[in-house]
């Protein structure tokens, strides 16, 4: 009995090419580890331990029925916030400084990693994580990926700001207490930049957005997981990741500042829903997400959710192409189960 070839994909956009390598097919279950144990001393981002970090950038305080915004000031830690924004105290860019030394120049190229890194505390409980968390307090999440966000791009020095997050210790998060991370860049990364430039000439010739026809074409198609009225959960065609997903909003915008109030809700029930559902499939896997937007008419911003479940080898490594085990198609089926599950829980 023949087996199905293993294929060659593109990525839409970007000049990247994957082996779906369905000769090698796995289901969920073969993924599914034991529950991740951590040893861990004081939390410092629990409440009650604002000293461990530097003063907040950002606080938002219930006060009188209401969110007020403030900062730690004068020494004032508070202990009541509901989201809390604080500088990563080993940050991968630092502001500019006018005293600083300039760095010798030499035969390779050099800049300085002139930016902001900042970690935004997502809850005030250790464990909340946005699979879990009401939509009342994603919401308040994504206005504070708002908040930051302006603030960061209005700076003169900074080109780029990513809004990730890594869940999970395979995943890269040190600390266990549910976080988010911006990192405020001097440059534009090559991924978004190459997905600008074709999405900037393919609006020319087609005069129309190429994220706009993909969403279209994937929301009819095998590779749809699910979708609110706002937004649009699908496998990407040429997923690296086994049960790799994206989320789009369905209006044509460039990035986070275009959102209304209503979508802002929206949004948060849609990474409720999805980060749920992946969740409660693979029982709680290390993944890590990351905002891709940009300033630009041209561009439509998205969420690009990538589960941590295998290991990049010598070929990834040494090639720059990739194998997933898990063709889009069948996580697409998956998810969708596990997605719509997790939509009555909300």
């Amino acid at each position: 009995m023949s087996t199905a070839a293993n294929e060659l994909r593109k990525d839409y956009l970007l000049d990247r090419w994957v082996v779906i390598a369905t000769q090698r097919k796995k289901r969920p279950t073969d993924f599914v580890k034991p529950k991740e144990k951590r040893q861990e001393g004081t939390c410092a981002f629990c409440p009650g331990n604002e000293h461990m970090t530097p003063p907040a950038v950002l606080l938002y305080l219930p006060k009188n029925g209401e969110i007020v915004k403030e900062k730690d000031m004068n020494g004032v830690r508070p202990k009541n916030w509901l989201v809390r924004v604080v500088p990563n105290l080993y940050p991968a860019f630092t502001p500019p400084k006018a005293d600083e030394t300039k760095v010798e120049q030499n035969s390779f190229v050099l800049e300085r990693a002139t930016g902001h890194h900042e970690v935004l505390i997502e809850s005030p409980k250790h464990d909340e994580h946005i699979g879990v968390a009401p939509v009342s307090q994603t919401v308040h999440v994504v206005n504070a990926y708002i908040d930051r966000f302006k603030e960061l791009a209005c700076k003169p020095y900074v080109k780029y700001v990513s809004i990730f997050r890594n869940h999970g210790l395979e995943a890269g998060a040190s600390l266990s207490h549910t976080h988010t991370q911006l990192i405020a860049t001097c440059m534009i990364p090559k991924t978004v930049e190459d997905e600008l430039k074709v999405s900037e000439a393919r609006f020319k010739k087609d005069k129309e957005c190429t994220f706009c026809k993909i969403i279209e074409k994937e929301t009819k198609g095998a590779r749809f997981i699910w979708q609110n009225n706002d937004f649009v959960v699908f496998a990407p065609w040429a997923s690296v990741h086994p049960f790799e997903f994206w989320l789009f909003p369905k209006e044509h915008q460039c990035c986070l500042l275009d959102l209304s109030a209503s979508q802002i809700k929206s949004l948060a029930e849609a990474m409720r829903v999805s980060l749920g559902g992946l969740k409660s499939m693979l029982n709680d896997p290390p993944y890590n997400f990351g905002f891709h937007q940009i300033c630009s008419e041209h561009y439509h911003w998205h969420l690009e959710v990538y589960p941590r479940l295998s290991i990049w080898a010598g070929f990834e490594k040494s090639t720059g192409m990739f194998i997933n085990v898990v063709s889009p198609e069948d996580a697409a089926k998956h998810l969708q189960g596990a997605m719509l599950a997790e939509e009555k829980n909300i």
